[in-house]
């Protein structure tokens, strides 16, 4: 995530009306926002009234996040899960399938052991992530065009250029470049990684952290997720 074009080239979508129609069903005041990014979504639960927490270890990202406007009910935090308190939200919520960012088991364990200490008796863990069973990384490498952005100090625009290296073990690791589009300069170059988990190894993996009552959704729909879906999103009570 390169928080100079992240809001440029993430726009809103389907997947996240899904997140505020989903904590609309449930009665919460208080949430953590983990992985918060540039707060792009953040800010629109707190325009929802909800007292939030959000996180980020993206020192850059955190100060685009705090110079937007409704902000008045977040607090910013650089940081990671350790820096959840301890009972004190109704959720947790990962968006943009920062669950996939959590490439080691320990690293993985980690999160869900502090996600659970972090939640109210009955409160909800909320998370997506893609499905690797439909390979979307295929669709990736098929894509040679990169994507536009302007520079919001200077306005020139950028390009935003991507490339594989694939997997290595089961990491798959990509490069996000973004270059003056009239010099060719770089201007900043991003090393990022991933892992595809699976549905069945997730829900294990939540039932022995002490998550019950998983909901697995399919592709930004209150339906319930089969094999067939691109995304996963998981809805789990503690």
């Amino acid at each position: 995530m390169i928080p100079l074009v992240y809001d440029q080239v993430n726009g809103w979508g389907k997947d996240d009306e899904f997140f505020l129609a989903l904590l609309k069903k449930i009665d919460i005041k208080t949430m953590a926002d983990l992985g918060c990014g540039t707060g792009r979504l953040t800010t629109y639960f707190a325009q929802q009234g909800y007292q939030i927490t959000a996180i980020d270890p993206n020192e850059e990202a955190i100060h685009v996040a705090k110079s937007k406007p409704h902000t008045e009910n977040v607090t910013w935090i650089v940081g990671d899960s350790s820096n959840l308190q301890t009972a004190a939200y109704d959720a947790v919520i990962m968006t943009a399938n920062v669950a996939q960012v959590f490439l080691t088991e320990e690293s993985w364990h980690h999160l869900l052991t502090d996600v659970y200490r972090a939640l109210k008796p009955g409160g909800h863990f909320i998370f997506d992530t893609r499905n690797p069973l439909a390979k979307v990384w295929e669709k990736w490498q098929l894509d040679d065009t990169p994507d536009k952005a302007i520079d919001p100090e200077t306005d020139d625009p950028l390009e935003i250029w991507t490339t594989y290296d694939g997997f290595t073990n089961d990491v798959f690791t990509f490069y996000e470049t973004v270059k003056n589009a009239h010099t060719k300069e770089d201007v900043v170059r991003l090393k990022m990684q991933l892992i595809f988990r699976e549905k069945e190894t997730i829900e294990h993996n939540l039932l022995q952290a002490g998550f019950s009552a998983i909901n697995i959704y399919e592709d930004w729909e209150f339906e319930q997720a089969t094999a067939l879906a691109n995304s996963f999103v998981f809805h789990c009570i503690k």
